[in-house]
């Protein structure tokens, strides 16, 4: 397992997302993706993209008003 930090700050809604889609498809099954973003409307739309795709939300932090979330890969097997 292994993680990748994908920084998104200063961009809006819905670019973090749709770029930590992407990035999250160059990963192997179970490997972490760190997002930093500065949008406050990413908080929503992180929890809302893992419940949709299958992915885990494991952490979510924010500091100085930087947001983190360590988002989970989800199995590439079928369910």
């Amino acid at each position: 397992m292994s993680e990748t930090l994908l920084d998104v700050r200063g961009l809006s809604c819905p670019l973090p997302v749709l770029k930590a889609n992407k990035a999250l498809r160059g990963l192997a099954a179970g490997d972490h993706l760190r997002v930093l973003a500065t949008d406050r409307a990413s908080s929503a739309d992180f929890r809302s993209f893992c419940r949709e795709t299958g992915h885990a939300l494991v952490a979510f932090g924010e500091e100085a008003g930087v947001l983190s979330f360590v988002i989970r890969k989800k199995s590439d097997a079928p369910a």
